[in-house]
């Protein structure tokens, strides 16, 4: 069996490295955005009934005109740097996991059939993927990155003997850059006959965030509850801003700040309470709930 677990790190690069990284985001927007375009008008010329075509306008393509997809938009990548010459700038790979990512979201569209793949805003893409590397990128507290160089990172969590990095993740945030580490090893799993030891059951409610079977029962804290008054503020104060002012990118700065500051909270606490009921049994139970539709209703601010 084979186990990938995902390991977030705070990287510190400097202000050319940042730059770049910048760049980067901005030309994997512009590259998304057009093979989205591609993909849209490919559609919208099939759409015209065969018998007749609207007055006013048509998208015209051949009948021959292939669909774009992933592998045909990726083989257009060598002659379309030749074109846009900013496309150089980038890894290669970073540019194909980029057409990846599209060709991903419309696949779940087809499958689910909601979810149409949209145009990506300035500033909304927000990560770049190094799919692979030939060696162990980490030296000491130093990650390697193809055409970034070395990056300084906060290594607080060393990785486990056996396994492999597989690819990296560079994400930008209000708090900085992380670095999401992916690795793998092949386990095997020892067989458990469950139950085993102490039962433990789990009960999710509003009165209280979680109540075991033990008669232990969490309150909550529900962050968002209590930090929802600042965000109102900050959004209030961005609502009058001029867009793609400078005020409005500090005031835009202000409340992704916020929102991290509850996401943080939010999976900081969560974890620590994870582990202490793990402390507390040995099997533990749950109810079957779909807890992401709970989130999604009108006790949406409560549950979170």
């Amino acid at each position: 069996m084979t186990l990938t677990l995902n390991y977030s790190y705070r990287i510190y690069p400097d202000s050319k490295q940042e730059a770049m990284l910048d760049e980067w985001l901005e030309i994997c927007r512009r590259s998304y955005n057009y093979a989205l375009r591609e993909l849209k008008d490919w559609i919208a010329s099939r759409k015209c009934p065969i018998d007749r075509c609207s007055l006013e306008s048509e998208y015209i393509m051949a009948a021959s005109y292939p669909f774009p997809g992933y592998h045909q938009q990726q083989n257009q990548l060598p002659k379309a740097k030749k074109v846009f010459l900013e496309l150089a700038k980038v890894p290669s790979q970073v540019l194909q996991t980029n057409i990846r990512r599209l060709h991903d979201a419309w696949d779940f569209f087809r499958n689910r059939g909601f979810g149409f793949p949209r145009f990506k805003k300035y500033g909304q893409m927000k990560s770049l993927l190094f799919p692979q590397f030939k060696s162990n990128p980490l030296t000491g507290w130093q990650i390697k990155l193809p055409k970034l160089g070395k990056v300084q990172i906060n290594l607080h969590r060393p990785i486990p003997d056996g396994f492999v990095i597989k690819q990296i993740r560079v994400v930008k945030k209000a708090m900085g850059w992380f670095a999401v580490i992916s690795i793998q090893s092949d386990i095997n799993l020892p067989e458990v006959n469950a139950p085993f030891g102490h039962p433990l059951g789990l009960d999710v409610g509003l009165s209280s965030y979680l109540a075991t079977s033990d008669n232990y029962v969490e309150k909550g804290r529900k962050f968002f509850k209590t930090e929802h008054r600042r965000l109102k503020v900050l959004q209030r104060r961005l609502s009058r801003k001029q867009k793609r002012s400078n005020n409005y990118e500090k005031a835009r700065k202000k409340v992704e700040k916020q929102h991290n500051h509850i996401a943080f909270k939010r999976k900081d606490y969560q974890f620590k309470l994870a582990h202490k009921v793990c402390d507390m049994g040995d099997s533990i139970f749950m109810e079957d709930i779909d807890f992401r539709t709970m989130a999604k209703g009108f006790l949406s601010k409560h549950t979170l």
